[in-house]
């Protein structure tokens, strides 16, 4: 993701004035004066660098998945540094704008019956599963039903060089909906990752935002 966003940087007409690897320490001078720091590494080691992106007053975007997701003690941690940070699970638009829909489409054909699944495919390497898109997309589809619904299950398929496809099944007796996004190639998250860092590099207040923040500009931060 680090050679990607490097390659695709210039046509988002921004700058890579740092690239920092394992081992290597987050200080004001080791990231050479960024106006924001784009973070995608493992779940073990991304909550240190959210924290220490924050300590130095760099704004930061964090594309890592499986660590879990800023609770009350870290958004405290935040506020306190009133650190600006861009949490989300994947960059995509396309994928953003489907979280941005599915739950309102989940809410009318769970009320008419339907059933819901959830089948996330991805390569071989990837080390969560499910994974962040997928958790997402199944607490969309729970959070706008208006009663009580399970979340829908979700199946894992980790094989080849998949760099991410996310189907969402509604299934009723006599038809069947497929909901389906299909990154064709993992730049799809560079350029998106690189469009949420010019976005969080401009004025923003303090505060945890998402990529729905993105494609709504008016929607105000996350509380902290």
């Amino acid at each position: 993701m680090g050679r990607a966003i490097e390659a695709l940087a210039a046509d988002h007409a921004v700058d890579v004035v740092a690239m920092l690897g394992r081992g290597d320490a987050i200080d004001r001078d080791t990231l050479g004066g960024a106006q924001v720091a784009i973070e995608f590494t493992e779940p073990a080691a991304a909550l240190a660098n959210l924290r220490a992106c924050a300590r130095v007053g760099c704004p930061v975007v964090v594309g890592t998945t499986g660590w879990g997701a800023p609770d009350a003690a870290l958004r405290a941690e935040l506020d306190t540094a009133r650190a600006r940070v861009l949490v989300a699970a994947n960059f995509s638009l396309g994928v953003n704008a489907l979280l941005g829909v599915v739950g309102r489409l989940a809410a009318v054909l769970t009320e008419a019956g339907f059933a819901s699944h959830l089948v996330e495919t991805h390569h071989a390497a990837k080390k969560d599963a499910p994974s962040g898109t997928a958790l997402a997309l199944a607490d969309a589809v729970a959070a706008d039903v208006g009663r009580e619904v399970q979340r829908p299950e979700i199946t894992s398929v980790r094989v080849g060089a998949v760099p991410g496809t996310h189907t969402l099944i509604f299934d009723a007796p006599f038809e069947q909906l497929r909901v389906t996004h299909e990154a064709r190639d993992r730049r799809v998250f560079a350029s998106g990752a690189l469009v949420a860092a010019r976005w969080l590099a401009a004025d923003r207040p303090p505060g945890v935002y998402t990529m729905q923040d993105v494609l709504a500009p008016t929607t105000g931060a996350a509380e902290v």
